[in-house]
């Protein structure tokens, strides 16, 4: 084998076998410190687990592409946020109550479109002024961010439609809708990263955008389409989450960005681009969710899982620094 593949295989294998680890020791942890008297690999917990990773999975789903691209989004917990106020507030209008439960696919058109805009509007600036997608999309954090307080008064948005409820919180063949959802999302990108044009293009402008745009890529759109995906998938992490929980408040998606670049770089894709796979971040999203879990169980409090996690982040970071290092010396010689 190559010593190039090789090396792949070693980086999308090693966040599973992190994955194995965290069972193991928090399986073993547990039985001397649990909380409660639960198995941390208990059936229904591991179910649950699932559940809880949909957010933010959907998410990094998007962020990976958004990085392989050599880019950023600093604004997808803003547009979150908004887009969960769009589904709630518009089924309370007034020509949406007259529909019944047919204003329900109405109101997750309205969120989905919603993402939609906001991730064009990030596309359209980065394309037409060139400025660095961090830079535009920190100043569009803020912005979201202040539309969302400004929707409602900073006031909690809040309408419980039971039959989006029930929706939510079905289940088939033993997983809950929104593991399903995150499944589904994670298959059809995958699809889209590595059986069509549009994937093998993205892979080609992160790793070097002079030389894409000297092989004919239409390097503007390219990044306008992927910003509107993470827009679309950052809506639709929304719509999963609130279906269920009916009421969102002003704050609510803060630090997703975080928690899902931090997904994003602990399943391998590099800051700077050019390299990343949808099922290494699929395990970096389980990865954090075991941690924030197994931690819980054992009694951590939030600050100690916060600490734990970025300075595992800041290992991987420096691993894979020194692994690509080695690899330019190698070449040099």
């Amino acid at each position: 084998m190559a010593p190039e593949k090789r090396k792949d295989l070693l980086k999308q294998g090693g966040i599973w076998g992190f994955i194995v680890l965290e069972l193991a020791f928090f399986s073993i942890a547990g039985e001397y410190w649990a909380v409660t008297d639960k198995a941390f690999m208990d059936f229904e917990n591991m179910l649950l687990l699932l559940k809880q990773s949909a957010p933010i999975g959907i998410i990094a789903l998007g962020m990976t592409i958004v990085m392989i691209n050599g880019n950023i989004d600093l604004s997808v917990g803003a547009t979150f946020a908004l887009a969960a106020i769009v589904l709630l507030d518009s089924m309370t209008w007034p020509f949406m109550q007259n529909l019944g439960d047919w204003a329900i696919p109405l109101a997750w058109c309205f969120a989905l479109l919603t993402g939609v805009i906001l991730g064009a509007i990030n596309g359209l600036i980065v394309w037409k002024t060139g400025v660095d997608a961090f830079i535009v999309t920190l100043g569009s954090m803020l912005g979201f961010r202040g539309l969302v307080f400004m929707y409602n008064g900073e006031q909690p948005t809040s309408h419980l439609n039971w039959t989006l409820v029930d929706f939510a919180e079905a289940q088939f063949l033993g997983l809950h809708t929104a593991t399903w959802f995150l499944f589904g999302a994670a298959v059809i990108l995958w699809l889209l990263m590595t059986k069509t044009l549009h994937g093998r293009n993205a892979y080609a402008i992160g790793n070097n955008r002079e030389a894409a745009v000297n092989a004919g890529i239409r390097v503007g759109p390219h990044f306008l389409w992927n910003f509107m995906l993470i827009g679309f998938l950052a809506a639709l992490s929304a719509v999963v989450f609130y279906s269920e929980s009916g009421s969102v408040n002003p704050n609510d998606g803060m630090l997703f960005e975080l928690w899902a670049i931090t997904a994003v770089v602990l399943g391998g894709t590099k800051l700077t681009g050019g390299y990343g796979s949808i099922v290494s971040t699929m395990g970096g999203v389980i990865a954090i969710q075991l941690l924030r879990k197994g931690l819980g169980h054992i009694g951590a409090d939030t600050s100690t899982v916060n600490l734990v996690i970025g300075l595992i982040l800041i290992a991987v970071l420096f691993m894979d620094r020194q692994l690509n290092r080695k690899g330019k010396e190698e070449l040099k010689v």
